[in-house]
């Protein structure tokens, strides 16, 4: 058996840490957010954007509701407070969404099909839920290590020392 609640946990964690993020990206001018810094998605404000990306493409998978998502690599918003506002509405889905979660459904497989069309896999669901925060975790990490850089520092990540957290 799978249990769910630790899935709820990083659901929490995952909206914690994205208000905690934007409020800190918010620190810099749009230039700086927009400047390529050689990360990955070049810019702290296209790797908020791919963040926001990836989250709506594997809800959509999970939850059959239609996200607004277009091609990898591709900003969904120019805007910094449509980005914001929009990412801070997906954590809320994707809490609302965890605490739905049943040990039968994470049991599961899914079977989906690529954004381009051209390949299906299918996998354990427990494993793409935990890809979900595991991608979520390591994009906010490099987002973490570019406002660093810019002398800007976003407070403790650690889950087991965050105030909120702590039970």
């Amino acid at each position: 058996m799978i249990d769910p609640k630790p899935y709820r946990k990083f659901a929490a964690y995952n909206a914690a840490m994205t208000a905690r993020l934007y409020d800190t990206c918010a620190q810099m001018s749009d230039e700086d957010r927009k400047a390529d810094r050689g990360a990955f998605f070049k810019s702290v404000h296209s790797t908020l954007n791919h963040l926001l990306f990836a989250d709506r493409v594997w809800m959509s998978r999970f939850t059959g509701k239609a996200y607004e998502f277009g091609a990898m690599g591709v900003d969904l918003y120019d805007d910094f407070s449509e980005l914001k506002n929009a990412h801070l509405e997906m954590a809320g889905d994707i809490e609302a969404w965890a605490e739905t979660l049943t040990p039968e459904w994470l049991l599961g497989d899914l079977r989906w099909t690529n954004i381009a069309g051209t390949v299906t896999s299918e996998q354990p669901k427990w494993l793409l839920v935990s890809h979900l925060f595991n991608h979520q975790t390591h994009h906010r990490g490099q987002i973490t290590t570019l406002l660093t850089q810019a002398g800007l520092d976003i407070g403790v990540t650690d889950l087991p020392f965050i105030p909120e957290f702590q039970s």
